[in-house]
């Protein structure tokens, strides 16, 4: 629900009443993971998608009824090799999708409302919802704050709330998205439930050392990607907006010195696209040494091997030098800055999600990776 919050959290403000599908429970191959939402306000308008097309006409129809009947309602959809005009996944999986209305009578709208708000403003937040349990608490929901305190509540037991909370904190301090059993506390409500915690987390930071023509296309791809994206160089004649408008960030400095001043995760991805070693080497010194997802650096191999050297002199270690990622990028034979930047963020997905950058074709290895985001991408081939 929260993948589309920009767009609800914009219904609610106009005052819109409509019903939210999502993707609570997924087994074997299926397009959409836990999470991903659908909605369809009183017009029939449609945001969002749960499953890529397959069974989205059946869930549109679902949603119109739950904004009729105010009812929430869990909707099963697979494979059926019987009837061929079914609704289900050709993929083979099954999703379990929860449909709740938000109406102005709905008791969780403002339980929502707090959530979308923050998460379409790009602040954190937690949203937890009974997927499976009583009945009458199916869609019940309540909402996280970075703190820990929760907005709303499950109407059961008030061990209850303060377990899933609890349970949504730990979530959002990861930024996952997952579910929660909640087996014996569950049970003094009735049952034990099963609670979905969507989070929304701000994006993680790209940041692109050396304003070069490479650095524009990159900026492009980790925009599309979803990354805030910084761009750094001492230079200040190339560092400037109009060579790159996209950027979130334009920052004038030497690479070195802003990466030890700025804030770093373990979301960060840095890219060096300097190629000189007056910058690479303090910058890569210091980035080897950081916490975060990806280290890449640009140049041949002859530049790499030579930075190398270069490095182990500067003291970094063996270890760290293990982190590196050069030549950047994975192998598409890329010789244009967009082909390169495109090399560049396929092989930090490949990293994110456990791919292994291989053509499907012909490959025995899963479609989506039931793996979590990763902290380092496997290395690449040169670009």
């Amino acid at each position: 629900m929260l993948d589309i919050a920009e767009e609800l959290d914009r219904w609610i403000t106009e005052g819109r009443d409509f019903a939210v599908a999502t993707v609570v429970g997924v087994s074997g191959s299926a397009p959409r993971p836990p999470g991903a939402a659908l909605a369809v306000d009183g017009e029939g308008s449609v945001v969002g998608s749960v499953s890529g097309g397959c069974v989205e006409g059946e869930v549109y129809e679902l949603c119109r009824q739950a904004l009729a009947d105010g009812e929430t309602v869990l909707g099963h959809f697979g494979y059926d090799d019987a009837d061929a005009f079914a609704a289900g996944l050709t993929c083979g999986g099954t999703l379990d999708i929860l449909v709740t209305p938000v109406r102005a009578d709905s008791p969780g709208r403002t339980v929502f409302a707090a959530a979308l708000a923050a998460a379409a403003r790009g602040r954190a937040a937690g949203l937890a919802r009974i997927v499976s349990g009583p009945d009458r608490l199916l869609g019940r929901a309540l909402c996280v704050r970075p703190d820990g305190a929760p907005l709303g509540g499950f109407g059961a037991h008030p061990e209850l709330d303060r377990t899933v909370a609890a349970e949504a904190a730990a979530f959002l301090d990861a930024g996952r998205t997952g579910t929660v059993e909640t087996g014996e506390r569950g049970a003094r409500c009735g049952a034990p439930v099963t609670v979905l915690v969507e989070t929304s987390v701000p994006p993680p930071r790209m940041i692109v050392f050396g304003a070069v023509d490479f650095a524009a296309a990159l900026v492009r791809v980790g925009a599309f990607l979803g990354y805030h994206v910084t761009v750094c160089d001492a230079r200040p004649v190339f560092t400037t907006r109009a060579r790159f408008p996209e950027a979130d960030e334009i920052v004038v400095d030497w690479p070195h010195r802003y990466l030890e001043r700025t804030a770093t995760d373990s979301r960060t991805v840095l890219c060096v696209l300097t190629h000189d070693p007056r910058f690479d080497v303090p910058l890569l010194r210091r980035a080897l040494r950081l916490p975060v997802a990806y280290v890449g650096a640009m140049g041949s191999r002859r530049t790499h091997l030579d930075r190398l050297e270069l490095l182990r002199e500067a003291g970094v270690t063996a270890r760290e030098l293990a982190r590196l990622h050069s030549p950047i990028g994975l192998d598409l034979g890329a010789r244009t800055p967009e082909e390169t930047a495109l090399s560049i963020g396929a092989e930090i997905v490949a990293g994110r999600r456990g791919g292994t950058g291989v053509p499907l074709t012909g490959a025995h290895t899963p479609i989506h990776h039931d793996v979590p985001d990763r902290a380092a991408p496997r290395t690449g081939s040169p670009v």
